[in-house]
């Protein structure tokens, strides 16, 4: 079972910074966990939300800002002052450090509220560049982008965020070609894995960070967990 930094692993660093994916390395994480939006002149970029009040110490939407005006903020700060001077990160920038490591990666497209046209090109675009194509899963809450994912590019590996418990759990994935399904891990059951191996889908659940829902991940089998405290659960 894959162990995935969530946001890089939030509880021990700004998330979405490096800062936090070198920790996630340190750590022996598996892979990392990212958000993509996109700025006001295209360029794809690394955060959660899609306004940056939270995670910096400047204001607004992500879609209203340039690259140049994004990277005039502070994205360590807020979290610790230690951490003060990281900046928002491209894909691009990103990807440079990443295929240095031996690290997996999850991609989550942002799309919702503010939606991206295009966003889904351009980030296989940057995959593709950077030769992590048997590497990265894409995973997104806006099923449309993970079909269009796949129209793109078919050997991309697509993961189907989602929140409940669907009536017919795989056809979650099979609408969209997907390849994995990721849902909230306390929507996990025996019947939700089994039907997923029966139809050969993987599973990779969000966000385990307590010791008995690790226990219980484990117990029902699963490929793959993202969590904001990877250091907790390596072995």
């Amino acid at each position: 079972m894959y162990i995935y930094a969530h946001r890089g692993g939030r509880a021990g660093g700004p998330e979405n910074t490096m800062a936090a994916f070198t920790n996630a390395l340190a750590c022996g994480a598996d892979g990392i966990e990212l958000d993509v939006q996109l700025t006001k002149d295209g360029h794809v970029v690394i955060c959660h939300d899609y306004k940056i009040n939270r995670t910096s110490d400047g204001c607004g939407l992500l879609k209203n800002l340039t690259l140049s005006e994004l990277k005039e903020f502070d994205f360590g700060a807020w979290y610790d002052p230690r951490f003060k001077g990281q900046k928002l990160l491209t894909l691009a920038e990103y990807l440079e450090w990443h295929i240095t490591t031996p690290l997996l990666l999850n991609i989550e497209i942002k799309n919702g509220p503010v939606i991206y046209p295009g966003i889904e090109e351009l980030v296989i675009r940057l995959v593709e560049r950077y030769h992590l194509v048997d590497r990265v899963i894409i995973s997104s809450f806006y099923h449309p982008s993970l079909l269009q994912v796949k129209k793109l590019n078919s050997t991309i590996k697509t993961g189907v965020l989602f929140e409940g418990r669907p009536i017919h759990i795989c056809r979650l994935a099979q609408d969209v070609c997907a390849d994995y399904l990721h849902p909230f891990w306390q929507n996990l059951d025996s019947n939700f894995a089994e039907a997923a191996r029966a139809n050969r889908i993987g599973i990779n659940t969000y966000t385990v960070n307590d010791q008995d829902d690790f226990d219980l991940v484990c117990s029902i089998g699963v490929d793959a967990i993202i969590t904001d405290c990877p250091e907790k659960f390596i072995r």
